[in-house]
């Protein structure tokens, strides 16, 4: 047996297990060893019962005097409830849709509970609690035990019972990924002991040791898929763009208002870099407003002007249409031909056709793009379909590029026969720079730091339910004086997420738009937004809502990016606990954008301390990186950046928190690539390198 044999190979895995560890993404040994545990619970620190006086996590060792099932009286969740005893008293526990709890735990079971305790109708429980049964005559052969990510039929237990034996008899066959000089040099553990510490550990100590070791090498195998691949970008062809300056000056002179320094010298370092001859591969990072739009027209000019193509992608329909009638406008004065593809409503704004904007079907804008006949093409994921071919692609840029796969970004810059295109990312989500070294190390890095001098300071208010209708009253005020407001729902209908969800007493927008409409503001145009809707229905709410037809727009995050409407003053966010720091931001953005004084009131029903103080921190702070720090620090990066993305264990997930640690594996990476480029002493390491790299490759 090795890392590479299928799990069908293994004892007491039949072909009903397979299917189900499949779920899991299990298909090999390795797979299993390396399906790390979520969270450990610690039973060697237990409490006695009558020590539970309040809630709180807790850990007890008991017997079971009483089981039963039953289903609660509105929801109609079933459960499974026990009552457990040591000597020196007792307290219940329940599980919310896990009956079948009552088949397994039988009164007079020893037991060990771990988890929290809450106040009930019957007085402190706990809920949901982990628990392990003990054998009679036998202790607890690991106090610390590991609880893994779960699938039905696929328990923590039944995982340890079979990762065990395939640890015992693979163990002295592990090879060593990294390098032996820097286990050395760093002092980790070796890998079979990692391993065998992360699913059995003997003690806290040692088990920190294993995921120190497992989460450096999950940073070091990553810096060094990153460097390899910026190495490789280096030694790509791509068309060097000469920048014009006298167009630079026409553009930058005709605008209504002035560049800030920040966008000057992101400006400049991207032309810089068009003026080499191999593919400029920059991010460019900017709070919310701060004219990253412009700065990728400045770029955009310059290539167009050299003779070559530029395409332009944004996530949403919304934001592309929106893109395409401002970026159209700023260019007209150089007669470029721009156009929008998004799939549905195709356009095109044409120095033929003096300026004038007309529907064009798809297979026409696709053929200019083909013969070179349009200059710029805007649009959504339909850029990325094999139909759409350029003559001479020279530029790339991706708005809210975190939105897109590296596959889909991959496909829009295929070679050309003149090289590989350009590549300019944006981001509004300001990322901290632990994150940006680990994530984007690819990517040479462009920071807008200031906002416009003209934006006036958002006031952002926490909205606690007693404070509603005194909130109301305020936007009837500012919609009278000829102001609009967005109201944010986290859904888009009732019923859309699973009852026993924490989303599930949240508002949506479709209840939302009908209590504003007939309740709050009678008197008042109530429309919504959500990404369920047809492009056409879409359009026609935004268009209506830029020509202040609307003056209340219910929507789900769609709006969270780009969406500029000067004449809106006040954004409310229902159910604001449950976005993060950066995104509640991306929304307080959407309003402040004209010469009103605007309004962000953050709605909530929590009573945590711990998510209004995270809300604080909105109400202090208008920069959208200190934002982004703070929420790294509360939330972590999985949240951050979706875990989905990385399928990662929360350690390695945590270790991105950790500057020291990102820094010292990204300097041993670039060692080990200084000493062996190729990879070639190390065939194990590069096997997994290149294994990581086909995983981040499949967002």
């Amino acid at each position: 047996m090795n890392f590479s044999t299928p799990v069908s190979k293994i004892p007491n895995i039949g072909p009903a297990y397979q299917k189900k560890l499949e779920r899991l993404k299990i298909r090999t040994v390795a797979d299993l060893l390396f399906h790390f545990p979520s969270r450990y619970e610690d039973f060697s620190k237990r409490d006695s019962i009558s020590s539970i006086y309040h809630k709180g996590r807790y850990t007890v060792l008991g017997k079971i005097t009483q089981v039963s099932s039953g289903k609660t009286a509105h929801r109609k969740f079933s459960f499974a409830k026990i009552t457990i005893k040591d000597s020196t008293g007792r307290i219940g526990a329940i599980w919310f849709n896990q009956p079948y709890l009552t088949k397994t735990l039988e009164k007079g079971d020893q037991l060990l509970l771990s988890g929290n305790v809450d106040y009930s109708k019957d007085g402190l429980q706990f809920i949901n609690p982990f628990y392990e049964k003990i054998i009679k005559g036998k202790t607890l052969e690991n106090k610390i035990v590991p609880v893994y990510p779960e699938t039905e039929g696929v328990s923590s237990k039944w995982l340890r019972f079979i990762i065990k034996p395939v640890l015992n008899e693979i163990e002295d066959k592990i090879q060593e990924t990294l390098p032996e000089e820097t286990v050395r040099e760093k002092t980790l553990y070796s890998l079979p002991r990692a391993l065998r510490e992360i699913h059995f550990p003997s003690s806290s100590s040692s088990l920190k040791e294993a995921q120190r070791r497992i989460s450096f090498e999950r940073l070091f195998l990553l810096h060094l898929s990153l460097l390899r691949q910026k190495i490789n970008l280096s030694r790509q062809k791509s068309v060097p763009i000469p920048t014009d300056i006298e167009k630079v000056q026409d553009l930058v002179s005709n605008l209504p208002f002035s560049l800030t320094d920040g966008q000057k010298k992101a400006s400049w370092q991207i032309l810089k870099d068009m003026e080499r001859k191999f593919p400029m591969n920059r991010l460019l990072e900017g709070d919310v407003g701060s004219g990253k739009t412009i700065v990728a027209v400045i770029a955009a000019l310059v290539a167009i002007k050299a003779g070559h193509q530029v395409a332009f992608m944004a996530p949403t329909e919304v934001l592309a249409r929106q893109h395409f009638d401002e970026v159209a406008k700023l260019l007209w004065r150089f007669k470029i031909d721009v156009g929008l593809l998004t799939g549905k409503k195709d356009k095109l704004r044409s120095k033929k056709l003096k300026g004038d904007t007309v529907e064009i079907s798809r297979k026409k804008l696709v053929e200019k793009a083909k013969r070179g006949d349009l200059d710029l093409l805007i649009g959504t994921h339909t850029l990325i379909q094999d139909s759409v071919k350029f003559k001479s692609l020279a530029l790339v840029v991706l708005d809210e590029q975190h939105r897109f796969g590296v596959k889909q970004r991959a496909k829009l810059c295929l070679k050309e026969d003149s090289g590989i295109p350009h590549l300019l990312s944006m981001t509004a989500t300001p990322i901290p720079r632990t994150l940006a070294l680990t994530v984007y190390g690819d990517l040479s890095l462009s920071v807008i730091s200031e906002m416009p001098k003209e934006r006036k300071k958002i006031i952002t208010k926490l909205i606690p339910p007693k404070k509603r209708k005194e909130a109301y009253l305020f936007i009837e005020e500012e919609i009278k004086k000829g102001r609009q407001a967005f109201f944010i729902c986290p859904r888009i209908e009732e019923g859309e997420d699973k009852a026993n969800s924490p989303w599930s007493d949240l508002k949506s927008v479709e209840e939302e738009k009908e209590r504003l409409a007939k309740e709050v503001f009678p008197d008042f145009k109530v429309e919504m937004l959500h990404g369920k809707m047809k492009a056409t229905e879409k359009e026609k709410v935004m268009n209506e809502f830029k020509r202040k037809k609307t003056n209340i727009l219910v929507s789900t995050s769609v709006v969270e990016v780009g969406i500029d409407i000067r004449n809106a003053s006040v954004m409310v966010i229902e159910g604001a606990e449950m976005f993060g720091l950066a995104q509640l931001h991306q929304f307080r953005g959407r309003v402040g954008r004209g010469e009103f004084q605007s309004y962000c009131f953050l709605f909530t029903t929590s009573t945590s301390e711990k998510t209004r103080k995270r809300l604080r921190a909105l109400l202090t702070s208008e920069n959208g990186f200190q934002l982004a720090e703070k929420d790294l620090e509360i939330r972590g990066p999985g949240d951050f950046l979706g875990k989905r993305q990385w399928g990662s264990a929360d350690f390695t997930m945590d270790a991105l928190k950790n500057r020291p640690l990102v820094e010292e594996a990204r300097e041993a990476a670039k060692k080990t690539l200084e000493e062996d480029q190729q990879l070639k002493n190390h065939p194990s390491l590069k096997k997994r390198v290149d294994s990581l790299k086909e995983k981040l490759h499949l967002e």
